[in-house]
């Protein structure tokens, strides 16, 4: 894709109420595929090689305005103190855009356009060079959307469906909310917008009858796939959309060499980012900026978060995985969880009912199972044992355990941090470990045993023939 022009700007409304979602949380942060709604039109631009970027924040903007700084840090935040429209929204972004010849203005709600498609319609505007490229799609149900009208002398314009007569709302060519503009005709014609319609607003769609009327030079560029211009304003809306990202980005992974056992119930974000050879059993969630290499597997019902999977590494399911590096050949599961910076060196293993958090395991490490390993590392070749427990927080503050190289822990082993275990060493079973352990050495910390003759009879617990107490 080659470069675009500098003098481009993109603006990305986002200021919206959005009270149709039904949540205190802003419609353009809800969780699609686990990135908030705006991410979509964002990394479309990104993805176009459109530089000069800006998102519009208005109603709880503040949020909008964090995550847009953390995540986008090279997107300009702009506001629109007080929402009065979209045309109002362009107006309040205008001391911005006019340094830029043209301007592309979306919906933040449009998560499923393409890059491609907005390169098309730059594309479009170079070929034509009109003064504003609006963007179209034809539904058999246009309810809830602007309509196209197209004029008997070949001109345009957008009516909004509360504004729209009986005639015009049977038009199935509907406004997509996406426009390209010269900015020095906008700047002549913005001005000029007016809040006389049923909802009291300026809308930025009369834009385009003002330039058509003053200029004559509005083209409109239908697009081919209606679902690129859907909006997400309800739940359902959220929902629909989703399942559409999830069989886009499948099956863009398995066009890429991924074996996906079962598409319909398997759900990949779109950050994650997969190698040829890749195989997915049925129900496996994969989200954030995840990485499995070539040769990994990952079994039913797994969910992984901010995960790398090293080349060969495999996952039994059921498993729950997040902030985690699995080294190569290495192996997880079935029903472990690994959370909070994991690092697993190759051929390291965690087995049944295992948790491990904020722990580095060592080449070839086994913990098998029913063991928790907390703020520890853990050197090549060392076996934990079952049941082995660092005892990481004292009640104030988390504390590391060290075990080292080719050590031998014996089950039920706990581990009092701070401590530490040199290399070679070993614990005998059941042992509460509360001092340092040298290189070579056994730790052993537990009561000498003690048998009780007589203790069964002396409280009544020997049974008779019967089955009965002896005392009964």
């Amino acid at each position: 894709m080659s470069e675009l022009p500098q003098s481009l700007g993109v603006l990305i409304l986002a200021a919206g109420k959005g009270v149709r979602m039904h949540s205190g949380k802003p419609k353009l942060l809800q969780p699609l595929l686990e990135e908030p709604v705006v991410y979509y039109p964002l990394n479309a631009a990104k993805t176009a090689r459109l530089k000069n970027v800006a998102v519009l924040a208005g109603h709880k903007g503040e949020a909008i305005e964090e995550y847009v700084k953390r995540e986008w840090p090279e997107v300009e935040v702009i506001w629109q103190r007080e929402q009065l429209g979209t045309g109002h929204a362009v107006k309040s972004a205008e001391h911005w855009w006019k340094q830029f010849d043209r301007l592309l203005v979306l919906s933040g709600d449009v998560p499923l356009i393409r890059p491609e498609t907005l390169s098309a319609m730059i594309r479009c505007f170079e070929d034509t060079a009109p003064r504003c490229v609006m963007m179209s799609f034809v539904v058999n149900d246009p309810s809830g959307y602007g309509r196209v009208v197209r004029l008997a002398d070949g001109g345009v314009r957008i009516v909004e469906e509360c504004d729209a007569t009986e005639e015009e709302l049977y038009t199935q060519e509907v406004n997509g909310g996406v426009y390209l503009f010269d900015t020095t005709a906008l700047s002549t014609v913005i001005s000029r917008l007016n809040s006389d319609n049923q909802l009291g607003e300026y809308y930025l769609t009369d834009t385009v009858q003002l330039i058509d009327d003053t200029e004559g030079d509005v083209r409109v560029m239908v697009c081919e796939d209606p679902q690129e211009l859907l909006g997400v304003n309800t739940p359902n809306d959220l929902a629909v959309a989703s399942g559409m990202l999830n069989k886009r980005i499948i099956g863009l992974h398995m066009r890429n060499g991924l074996k996906c056992m079962d598409p319909a119930t398997t759900w990949i974000g779109p950050r994650v980012e997969m190698e040829p050879d890749v195989i997915l059993e049925p129900g496996v969630q994969i989200w954030g900026k995840s990485h499995l290499s070539d040769g990994c597997r990952v079994g039913a019902w797994s969910t992984l978060r901010m995960v790398r999977m090293e080349p060969g590494a495999t996952v039994f399911g059921p498993s729950v995985i997040s902030d985690a590096v699995i080294g190569e050949n290495a192996e997880v599961g079935p029903v472990a969880f690994l959370r909070n910076d994991v690092k697993m060196r190759s051929g390291a293993k965690v087995g049944r009912f295992v948790e491990v958090k904020n722990s580095t395991l060592g080449e070839g490490v086994k913990a098998l199972h029913l063991s928790y390993l907390g703020d520890a590392t853990i050197g090549r070749g060392t076996n934990i044992g079952a049941g082995t427990v660092t005892c990481n927080f004292n009640g104030v503050s988390k504390n590391a355990t060290s075990i080292g190289e080719d050590c031998f822990v014996g089950s039920d082993t706990m581990f009092v941090a701070p401590v530490s275990m040199g290399r070679g060493a070993a614990t005998a079973a059941g042992s509460v470990i509360t001092k340092d352990i040298p290189d070579g050495a056994l730790g052993i910390a537990r009561e000498r045993q003690t048998n009780i003759d007589g203790w069964n009879e002396r409280n009544g617990v020997i049974r008779n023939k019967n089955g009965k107490k002896g005392d009964d």
